[in-house]
């Protein structure tokens, strides 16, 4: 029987939740699934490993007895008599429904109850027969956005994955590879290597002159379902979670040649190709030859290999065919970002809202990150699913604000909000409580299925607002779940290198919003760009790393950052920003 992973777990216990939800359960009983699975989820050990251990498991945040059992079931029997009795009476089916953009668990229920309509293909034919409009509250219009929603899912490229669920194995089977005495080097490659934002399957390459043992221990790892692929120098594997992971085992003298190959993307390799054939070379996945003699070059690195050929070397998250080869003629790539870049964050979230920790224990995290400054930037009042923060509520929150950072001195704390921009334009707070506030964060959370002109008009308000210091992940995206809204993102960056208010790369990895292409408009623009991880526990500042990356893929410098600065001056920038 497959062990069962943290993942495994934590997918079940969503899907209890929001079958339950389906089904009209109590909301607390609904959140208390949710907030296990986010737990697990979030855990630093296996579950697994805790549990063949003895130890109690109602220790973990958010797991308690009723958890607790359901968990040793599974351990135990690999299966879940309460999952089993709740499928047989809510198909299992309409967890998939729910995925549908703007399709909330009671219209799923009423869908299912009223028209017997259990899978997404269902629902898309009575929505494109008119069927739906014979449900309660339900028009023309909001037939139409349910329909606009499926086809919106069927446009997801399918199996991809984003890089928050691809990263953890793809280090773990890293860690493994360099384990082994046989492995000389070994590196991530394809499109994770590129820290692209969805990704298919794992590519690895590793140097060795034992491939053969190197490969039967890539086969043998943990989880491992089935060996999908196998030739002299490659194999594929698929693990019990669905993940597809794919190994090239090369002598360490062809390494960079293989390993350039492998990275991608195609563009950028046949552009590399065709530079080569013009200087009288082939290039192939295992060497450079010369086409006059057949003579091979052999390149245990990329940076060697791109020189040969004329190039500074190009970072793996540059080879996209935008411009970067003509870029390393001129020496003109921009010098990456690193995460000691990052000085400060100013869009974070605590127990006064939807984070999971006090403002004290996010600024002691944000301390031991090496952070400067830290802006608790809580919700506010009218998105009440996540527990926003009126102007009262607020005010207190200024004296936590204040106690933390007495006993937090190593960091400077501000008090902010990440302030609604409500479905109608305006704004969740009026100006007299935004300009109480040290840092004001402006978002959309809903309505992002409204038209183009209506979701620009209420970034703009936003943008237009001489408090308003950062528009909050722009597009509203959610990877793999939920289509970024229609904006007109050219009009909102003019609008933000007008007013000179900033734009967010968010980190969390659902989001990385702005994307890599919008974060390198928006520079060419001269709008200031900010990197946050959105930070609801200690751990997602963890996630930093993803938004330098999506940053160093638009081309982004530690200028164009602006909490790459120290506190005062970063202070300093935002001020200016509605002194216009």
């Amino acid at each position: 029987m497959p062990q069962l992973t943290n993942r495994d777990i934590a997918i079940l216990l969503n899907n209890i939740g929001d079958l339950l939800e389906i089904k009209g359960e109590n909301r607390f009983k609904t959140l208390a699934y949710r907030k296990a699975a986010d737990s697990i989820a979030h855990l630093d050990q296996d579950l697994f490993d805790l549990w063949q251990s003895g130890a109690d498991l109602k220790t973990v945040e958010g797991i308690g007895k009723a958890i607790a059992d359901k968990v040793d079931e599974l351990f135990t029997t690999g299966k879940l008599g309460f999952w089993e009795r709740l499928t047989a009476e809510v198909p299992q089916s309409l967890v998939k429904v729910l995925t549908i953009p703007d399709v909330g668990p009671k219209l799923v229920r009423t869908m299912w109850q009223e028209l017997d309509l259990t899978t997404i293909a269902e629902v898309k034919a009575a929505a494109q027969q008119g069927r739906l409009q014979s449900l309660p509250r339900m028009g023309a219009k909001s037939e139409a956005r349910v329909l606009a929603g499926i086809e919106a899912l069927e446009r997801r490229e399918p199996g991809r994955m984003h890089l928050g669920i691809a990263w953890p194995p793809a280090m773990q089977i890293m860690a493994a590879l360099e384990a082994l005495p046989e492995t000389v080097q070994v590196s991530l490659a394809g499109s994770l290597r590129r820290m692209r934002e969805t990704i298919g399957d794992l590519d690895f390459v590793a140097a060795t002159e034992e491939p053969g043992t190197v490969m039967a221990a890539f086969q043998s790892l943990p989880g491992v379902a089935e060996v999908i692929k196998v030739k002299p120098a490659e194999c594929a594997v698929r693990f019990n979670s669905g993940l597809e992971a794919e190994l090239f085992c090369v002598a360490p003298s062809r390494w960079g040649t293989t390993l350039q190959c492998v990275t991608g993307n195609k563009p950028h390799n046949r552009q590399l190709e065709a530079l080569a054939r013009q200087k009288g070379f082939s290039l192939d996945e295992y060497a450079l030859t010369r086409q006059s003699d057949g003579k091979e070059f052999l390149f245990d690195n990329e940076v060697d290999l791109y020189q040969f050929l004329g190039f500074s070397y190009i970072p793996p998250y540059l080879r996209e065919a935008r411009g970067e080869f003509e870029a390393a003629l001129k020496n003109e790539l921009p010098a990456g970002l690193t995460v000691g870049n990052i000085k400060g964050e100013v869009h974070c979230h605590t127990t006064w809202s939807d984070g999971r920790q006090s403002v004290e224990e996010m600024a002691r995290a944000a301390l031991a990150c090496g952070y400067q400054y830290l802006a608790i930037a809580d919700h506010s009042q009218s998105l009440g699913i996540a527990n926003g923060l009126t102007p009262e509520r607020l005010r207190r929150q200024r004296r936590e604000i204040e106690e933390a950072q007495a006993k937090t001195p190593g960091i400077r704390l501000w008090q902010g909000t990440e302030m609604e921009i409500k479905a109608d334009g305006s704004l969740d707070f009026a100006d007299e409580v935004l300009a109480e506030l040290d840092f004001v964060v402006a978002s959309i959370h809903t309505g992002l299925r409204q038209d183009r002109e209506t979701l620009t008009r209420r970034a703009l308000a936003a943008i237009n607002n001489p408090h308003v210091k950062l528009l909050g992940h722009p597009s509203g995206r959610l990877l793999t779940r939920r289509e970024a809204g229609d904006f007109d993102m050219e009009a909102i960056m003019q609008a933000a290198a007008k007013t000179g208010t900033m734009l967010e790369i968010n980190a969390a990895p659902e989001r990385l919003d702005l994307n890599d292409v919008h974060a390198r408009q928006a520079i060419e623009l001269g709008v200031k760009l900010v990197i946050n991880c959105d930070a609801h526990h200690a751990d997602d500042f963890d996630n930093l790393h993803f938004g330098v990356a999506i940053a160093n893929r638009g081309w982004a410098t530690a200028e164009d950052i602006a909490n790459t600065r120290p506190a005062d001056e970063f202070m300093a920038l935002f001020t200016k920003i509605g002194n216009w």
